[in-house]
């Protein structure tokens, strides 16, 4: 069984630092681990990055959009992801499919079954087989991702998705809760209005209890 383990939620939901946090623990109990993230696992990644995240591009439309992030999918599967699932290593992956479907589909406009189309054939069809999300108020995290920026040294740095509109937020929280509805089986919501310590143990135990089950 496929150990990839994908962490998913809107800017500013601590996330990332909930990976970095359990890979480290992981680590420590000998797990054998990839951590990766999209779209920047690759270094073809990082330059489509380069482009999609820039916020001189605000005038990207949805397509573009969509496709620049499944071209740097393609790549990070084939390259990165797959060679080390087929080592038994358990991948922790920041961002995935759903990523695309909750920005460019909900939040965007764009037809889901569009984006399944381009998402499977770039995926190889390759699905998360546990998706952590983490879950709090849009305000909240947008709070929290500008008070990260305010620490960058060069504004430019900055993400182009976090300077979208609080509608256009709302529709991605949206769009990964209902994807949550739809598969159930595969998500574990996170409230991540919590302390990190919380969270982490929360996180951990979750993750803990996927790789004891997927070994049986």
């Amino acid at each position: 069984m496929n150990k990839l383990i994908t962490f998913e939620g809107i800017e500013g939901s601590g996330k990332s630092t909930q990976m970095r946090l359990v890979a480290r623990r992981l680590t420590q109990r000998d797990v054998p681990l990839l951590i990766t993230q999209e779209p920047s696992g690759t270094d073809i990644g990082r330059k489509i990055g380069g482009i999609l995240f820039n916020r001189e591009h605000h005038y990207m439309c949805a397509e573009a959009e969509a496709f620049l992030f499944c071209a740097a999918r393609a790549q990070h599967v084939r390259e990165i992801i797959m060679p080390a699932l087929n080592q038994n290593k358990t991948v922790l992956c920041d961002r995935f499919s759903d990523a695309t479907y909750a920005y460019q589909g909900n939040a965007r406009g764009l037809n889901p079954e569009f984006i399944k189309v381009i998402n499977d054939y770039s995926s190889m069809g390759l699905k998360p087989n546990l998706t952590l999300l983490f879950d709090l108020p849009v305000e909240v995290g947008l709070k929290r991702a500008t008070d990260r920026d305010n620490l960058l040294l060069d504004s430019s740095f900055s993400d182009r998705f976090e300077k979208e509109s609080l509608n256009f937020h709302n529709k991605v929280r949206e769009g990964y809760l209902n994807i949550l509805k739809s598969e159930p089986g595969r998500f574990r919501l996170i409230d991540a209005t919590r302390d990190v310590d919380t969270i982490q143990q929360e996180v951990l135990r979750h993750i803990t209890e996927f790789i004891s089950q997927s070994n049986c």
